[in-house]
């Protein structure tokens, strides 16, 4: 028989177990408050998410760690990177990642700060301050440069250099090196504290310089000599499929960097040069895959795998020979999207939503993952809901921009399956517009590719499509004015705006990125 003291103590037991479970201090079913997830985010730099079999089964690209995380984990459809003002897309999206905040109202955005639309000393605000707070070890080894530093250096432990060779210590492994030795040092000490560790590669951006051996595998040579064309090899990957040897129009950036001096290419976007260039990205990614695959060995030989959140993602997509561009300064789906895996506790094994997430998101995602609370400063939406299978997206409408050359650049907006990208360069003389349906369309294809489908080219012409193209005109100065971008295209209402005086701008008050 049961007496009194012990039923009072039996319901205290039960009230304190009801309340940390509704403090959100359990993740999952089991984990308990000093069981809290680690969290483990890998980024890599250049890689469209059609590099990947789990996005294009036709890839030839081996990642069988990769394809173990999907595998056991969740793959995002629609993940994006926002867009940049600089022809260093890298730097604004790392900005984005590390602090949750929209383009427009990024610190390094001209005018932001003094215009209200960035608060100062944000970096009190970012990734790794926000769980050194939460009492989380944190720690990062990446590239060197085009990212944060404000951010960066609120890691615990950092290691960053920009590694892109064909040896272990010039390439990838170093990367892997640092994240083993942290992992090693952790079990030697016996901590016991959660992680967050910022898992960043140098590759697959170029110069890429991969090994002997996965170069062989994939019929590719580290190419240096201008004057003459890479040798031909069936093992080459094949050309995308929206290949072209030159894009229809200016992409608007004169002197890109990407476009005219990517040590292999260059100018070049015949197919024995696309060809190499595509066999030495993927011999960088699969050397990318592989240290990954060293890391989750040594995550479940200590026991910590199970309890680890694993985000897997890039800074943005490549083009490569798409569309006939090399670089990332466009807003094809290839270069405007990337690949985004997350498993862990709580997420179901083999699943796929859309999610319709900007890697702007990530921050306030791992937050809520972990049980910390996100920063008032980040504009990110969690997609735990969707990682939790309770719903398939976290906004209707996706806004991107790229600036970084001459103005207002090129703009773009998805809702559903349509698509608008809008061109406005070279001081007014390059002014073009395409619509696409992507669900007919997957691919962008122009009337360049030939295609016979009616719906697989650019619909901005096409008189039956002239009340889409209208209203999607509308939903793109929506995006533009409600994220405050400081620029407006030929065929929109100026709004008064003058590029020149974005600092005078009215401030707004803090708003998610929906």
């Amino acid at each position: 028989m049961i007496n009194r003291p012990s039923i009072c103590r039996l319901k205290l037991v039960a009230v304190i177990v009801l309340t940390l479970l509704s403090a959100g201090r359990f993740v999952g079913t089991v984990a308990a408050a000093d069981q809290r997830p680690n969290i483990l985010f890998i980024i890599v730099d250049d890689q469209s998410p059609f590099d990947l079999k789990i996005y294009n089964p036709d890839s030839p690209l081996q990642t069988p760690n990769i394809d173990r995380l999907a595998a056991e984990g969740m793959v995002l459809d629609a993940a994006y990177q926002m867009g940049s003002f600089s022809g260093a897309v890298c730097t604004p999206s790392r900005h984005m990642v590390m602090c949750g905040r929209t383009l427009w109202h990024l610190p390094n955005a001209a005018g932001a700060v003094a215009a209200g639309l960035c608060p100062p000393q944000l970096e009190e605000s970012t990734m790794a301050a926000v769980f050194n707070k939460a009492g989380y070890s944190t720690m990062r080894t990446c590239k060197k440069g085009n990212s944060y530093e404000g951010a960066n250096k609120q890691f615990t432990v950092r290691h960053d250099a920009t590694k892109r060779g064909g040896t272990d210590e010039t390439g990838s492994v170093w990367h892997g090196e640092r994240v083993l030795d942290y992992l090693i040092d952790r079990k030697a000490k016996q901590d016991s504290d959660p992680f967050l560790i910022y898992f960043g590669f140098s590759h697959p951006h170029d110069t890429r310089d991969g090994t002997p051996e996965l170069l062989a595998k994939y019929g590719a040579v580290n190419h240096t000599n201008k004057n003459v064309l890479p040798l031909a090899n069936s093992k080459q990957p094949a050309l995308p499929i929206n290949y072209l040897s030159a894009h229809p129009f200016h992409h608007g950036h004169p002197g890109l960097r990407d476009e005219v001096s990517v040590s292999g290419v260059w100018e070049k976007r015949d197919e024995r040069t696309i060809r190499n260039e595509l066999g030495r990205e993927f011999a960088c990614s699969e050397n990318i895959d592989i240290q990954v695959g060293r890391v989750l060995r040594q995550l479940e030989s200590m026991g910590e795998l199970e309890n680890t959140y694993i985000v897997y993602t890039a800074d943005h997509g490549m083009a490569i020979g798409r569309h006939g561009l090399q670089g990332k300064q466009n807003l094809y789906q290839h270069t405007w999207r990337v690949p985004y895996i997350v498993r862990g506790p709580g997420i179901q094994a083999g699943s796929r939503a859309a999610g319709n997430v900007y890697l702007l998101d990530s921050l306030a995602t791992i937050c809520d993952l972990a049980g910390v609370k996100a920063p008032e400063s980040s504009e990110g939406i969690s997609f735990k809901p969707v990682l939790a299978g309770k719903q398939q997206t976290v906004r209707d409408t996706l806004y991107g921009a790229y600036c970084g050359g001459t103005k207002p650049g090129m703009r773009c907006v998805k809702q559903g399956d349509w698509k608008l990208i809008k061109y406005d360069v070279m001081d007014g003389q390059v002014r073009e517009t395409q619509l696409f349906n992507l669900a007919e369309n997957p691919h962008e294809f122009l009337k360049e590719h030939g295609r016979e489908s009616a719906m697989e080219t650019n619909l901005a012409a096409d008189p039956t499509h002239a009340e889409k193209l209208a209203e999607m005109e509308s939903l793109l100065l929506a995006e533009m004015r409600r994220l405050n971008d400081p620029y407006r295209l030929w065929n929109q209402p100026d709004d008064g705006v003058e590029p020149s005086k974005a600092s005078s701008r009215p401030k707004t008050n803090r708003q998610k990125a929906r």
